[in-house]
């Protein structure tokens, strides 16, 4: 790093101290430095390799460029380099600005937005850009062009004043590689409109999204992967095995069930109802909108009525359900409880309904209208931690259930929230201990807890790598205050319950999203809309099908026969394309020795099997919730 020597006013020992700062490094450990001392000051402080190898750091979680100075005492600092996790983001960001630059490069009178990396790349949104899908290739050779100059990224700090004059330049607080040829390989994927800000008011603007790694080789395997992911696409799959529909007409985000679909949904409904009924739970039913009055007593209208369908009927304001939990705290209100009946656990598939922007509406993953595997308890808080670690028992039997690999994390208070300080705190260090306890690894997601309380967030990985949000355990000492819920103690005296929110799934809507990718519509046999078809050689094998498939249905089995016209060859590459865990063909060898072929999705084959033997091998199967068909030896 070059020296410079730099002449300064002597100043007096107090003068020093007021001076620095001391901040904290990952390990915990305390580092004073000069007040203002940039990010890549404190790592040359450390060393001088690290100093050298330097791209940006982290001030108390913020990802910031490397020049940044810190002025606050105790800031917590975190050094990026190339071998950080977050070196892929600093790059991806200032692959960009190559994107702005290589647009208005190429198109006149281009006005810039925003340009954020992303966890699967980055986006730049532009205003007087019309541009299609065939215009991306000299985009990108303009990129390319960018990338090989090897231009130097330079920063340059400005007053709010001259930033403001030169609102029409790529203004940016980065973090940026040292120069564009770091960027490394890249691949614009797409475009898309979008409004400013994500606010419909304003005008459509046009988003190009790319990607960008260090290496060729990284890049495409990346392509690899979301060719395989659009191979698994829900919506595609959705309209292929006719699980479900979004129509124009019957209004965005408000999804159509298909019976397969609605069978899917039936079959992941009846599995939570065994394990709420295992745990104790109660089911109830609450209706699809409340008087305002109730959410305004929640805190749902104060702090959440941006994103609530809101209605008027004669002098009274209605609000369709956003969340099941005032409903719950409503019948709990309404009875009488002691001590002695606590726990008190009710359960809901409780449809809700979110005001998302029409932007953002996409398939299953983001709906107007969804239903929550809901549960709420009412717990003495003594009671908190076993009845948390109950609920986390089930939500790991749930994942464990459909393979999945899963990780936790602690959601603290958000900025906008009600309740004080003191209760905040206490929630918040009542779940850190049951997750101490337990011995759980977590990350901490400061201020994205819900606002009525901190929550414990399982994200799980699905077939081809990608995490989705999941289940949840949120803890509540706000809504019993608001609604003045209590129970009598034994000393007689009234007592505050704590309320608990709680979801398996999270919503059916997003976990049946993913279950169709992570299966890529090869649904287990105790899922499958369709588990067994039974495909007869010829015509004069159909009465024999038809008892085959009578006996399977009889036994609970989801059945149907392929009885058109066509050759059996035509009927098993049908059956395969429609991803059946099993088929079953009969002809004339099979209809006179009373037996059955059985094929599985595997295209393995067992012949000469008895009935009664496949039906057991189904139920077991089923019983089981097998993640594949076993083959039938």
């Amino acid at each position: 790093m070059p020296q410079r020597a730099v002449l300064t006013p002597r100043m007096s020992r107090n003068e020093q101290d007021r001076d620095q700062i001391a901040v904290v490094l990952p390990d915990d450990s305390e580092l004073t430095v000069p007040r203002g001392s940039s990010v890549e000051d404190i790592a040359y402080e450390i060393g001088p390799g690290l100093g050298e190898d330097t791209v940006g750091g982290r001030i108390d979680g913020e990802l910031v460029g490397k020049e940044v100075p810190v002025e606050t005492d105790g800031a917590r600092i975190e050094i990026v380099t190339a071998d950080s996790d977050e070196y892929v983001r600093v790059l991806r960001h200032t692959a960009a600005h190559a994107l702005a630059q290589a647009v208005q490069r190429l198109y006149d009178d281009v006005q810039l937005a925003i340009g954020p990396p992303t966890n699967e790349g980055f986006y730049y949104d532009f205003d007087n850009l019309e541009i299609d899908a065939d215009d991306l290739p000299a985009i990108r050779e303009e990129m390319e062009s960018i990338i090989e100059a090897d231009y130097d990224v330079e920063y340059e700090a400005v007053s709010v004043a001259k930033a403001r004059e030169r609102l029409a330049d790529q203004l940016c607080k980065g973090p940026h590689v040292d120069s564009t040829g770091d960027i490394g390989a890249v691949e614009l994927l797409e475009i898309a409109g979008a409004y400013w800000r994500g606010d419909e008011a304003n005008p459509m603007q046009t988003r190009v999204y790319g990607t960008a790694f260090e290496t060729e080789a990284e890049l495409e395997a990346y392509k690899q992967r979301r060719r395989e992911a659009q191979r698994r696409d829900h919506r595609k799959l959705g309209r292929e095995l006719n699980l479900f529909s979004i129509q124009d007409r019957t209004g965005p985000g408000l999804p159509l069930y298909h019976p397969p679909g609605k069978t899917v949904l039936r079959e992941l409904r009846r599995f939570v109802e065994g394990l709420n009924r295992e745990a104790g739970y109660e089911y109830v039913e609450t209706p699809h909108a409340f008087k305002t009055d109730l959410w305004r007593e929640s805190g749902h209208y104060d702090n959440y009525a941006d994103d609530m369908f809101l209605f008027e009927l004669d002098d009274d304001e209605f609000g369709l359900k956003p969340m099941n939990c005032p409903g719950h705290a409503a019948i709990f209100d309404d009875g009488s409880w002691s001590y002695r009946d606590l726990p008190v656990r009710y359960a809901e598939d409780g449809k809700v309904y979110r005001k998302e922007q029409r932007g953002e509406l996409s398939g299953l993953s983001r709906t107007w209208a969804f239903t929550i595997d809901d549960g709420h308890l009412f717990v003495r808080p003594e009671d908190i931690d076993r009845e948390v670690g109950r609920i986390m028992d089930m939500i790991d039997k749930a994942l464990s259930t459909f393979d999945l690999e899963y990780e936790v994390a602690l959601a603290t208070r958000p900025e906008k929230s009600v309740g004080a300080d003191e209760i905040w705190e206490r929630a918040e260090s009542q779940l850190r201990d049951v997750l101490d306890r337990r011995a759980i690894k977590y990350e901490l997601e400061a201020g994205d807890g819900a606002f009525y309380g901190p929550k414990i967030d399982y994200t799980f990985e699905d077939a081809i790598g990608r995490e989705w949000d999941g289940p949840t355990v949120q803890l509540d000492f706000n809504m019993p205050e608001r609604f003045d819920l209590t129970y009598t103690g034994e000393d007689n005296a009234d007592h505050r319950p704590v309320m608990i929110h709680r979801a398996l799934y999270g919503s059916y809507e997003r976990f049946f999203m993913m279950l169709i990718e992570n299966f890529a519509g090869k649904f287990p046999t105790w899922l499958a809309p369709e588990q067994v078809r039974v495909l007869p050689i010829s015509d004069d094998n159909l009465g024999y099908a038809h008892r085959v498939k009578n006996e399977l249905a009889e036994a609970g089995f989801r059945v149907e026969v392929d009885g058109r016209d066509g050759t059996i060859g035509n009927k098993i590459r049908t059956a395969h394309e429609d991803r059946l865990p099993y088929q079953v063909i009969v002809g004339d060898d099979e209809e006179s020795a009373g037996t059955i072929s059985v094929r599985d999705r595997k295209e393995q084959e067992a012949g000469d099997v008895d009935p009664e033997r496949f039906r057991e091998h189904l139920r077991e199967e089923a019983d089981e919730r097998r993640i594949e068909p076993d083959f039938l030896e």
